[in-house]
């Protein structure tokens, strides 16, 4: 049996530097609620690698930790695994891990079907044209991109909606945008903004020209977000580079 003292002195040699790790997720847009809710998904996972695995550090785990350590949250609590995974992904890009990071990730993505990005969730949206869209069954990233797949049906959708063309286009091209993983509302309106608005266009950029692009972007126009950081630049153009073409421009 391990005694209070023992305990309390394991916990100072593996504590997770919750201050450094705090202002790296704010750093990246995270607010201060989010990164809470991932750093306390971060310490469960560094308790059950002491208390289960007999670990003494969070970067002494390996991936059959982590695997044993999904499992063990899958059989506690059905779903509850993708929360913790994400924010152990954060971890991982953190400490520059890539290993365990694209563990963490495809794990996450195992579990999840990335989930239809809702219409109204984008900025800069005209709230009527999202209630339009509604009463034709369009409420989400998915179905804009099977209503407006064609210059035709964005036409046709703008002639019964009565929502301009343009403004169609553009949440067509935001909706392609989120098929990105990790894009969301802040992410596609800033590429749209910054003129990377297709996944062709976000393909043909260098990751690092794209991260300052967009840095040198915000600074002018005082965008209400920050560029990517290095890693996530290069996760997206790689996967607009992955991704297949559905939408006909």
């Amino acid at each position: 049996m391990v005694c209070a003292s023992t305990e309390k002195s394991l916990d100072r040699v593996i504590s997770l530097d919750e201050i450094a790790f705090q202002k790296f997720l704010k750093r990246g847009g995270r607010s201060p609620r989010a990164a809470k809710g991932i750093i306390a998904t971060v310490l469960k996972y560094e308790q059950y690698l002491r208390e289960v695995r007999n670990l003494k550090g969070l970067d002494k785990a390996k991936p059959a930790d982590l695997e044993a350590f999904v499992s063990h949250i899958d059989e506690a609590k059905k779903d509850a695994a993708k929360k913790y995974l994400h924010g152990i992904h954060y971890y991982y890009e953190y400490t520059s891990n890539k290993e365990m990071r694209k563990l963490a990730s495809n794990l996450r993505k195992q579990r999840i079907g990335q989930t239809p990005f809702p219409l109204k969730d984008f900025l800069k949206i005209d709230p009527a044209h999202i209630k339009k869209l509604e009463t034709l069954g369009i409420r989400n990233a998915n179905q804009m991109l099977t209503a407006g797949k064609t210059p035709k049906k964005r036409q046709e959708l703008s002639a019964k909606t009565g929502i301009p063309p343009e403004a169609i286009l553009e949440l067509v091209k935001l909706s392609d945008l989120t098929r990105i993983f990790g894009v969301k509302s802040i992410r596609a309106r800033l590429y749209y903004y910054a003129g990377v608005d297709t996944l062709d266009k976000m393909a043909k950029w260098h990751p690092e020209k794209l991260r300052i692009m967009l840095t040198d972007f915000v600074a002018k126009t005082g965008f209400n977000g920050i560029a990517p950081l290095p890693k996530e630049a290069e996760f997206t153009v790689e996967e607009a580079k992955k991704l297949p073409r559905i939408i006909e421009y």
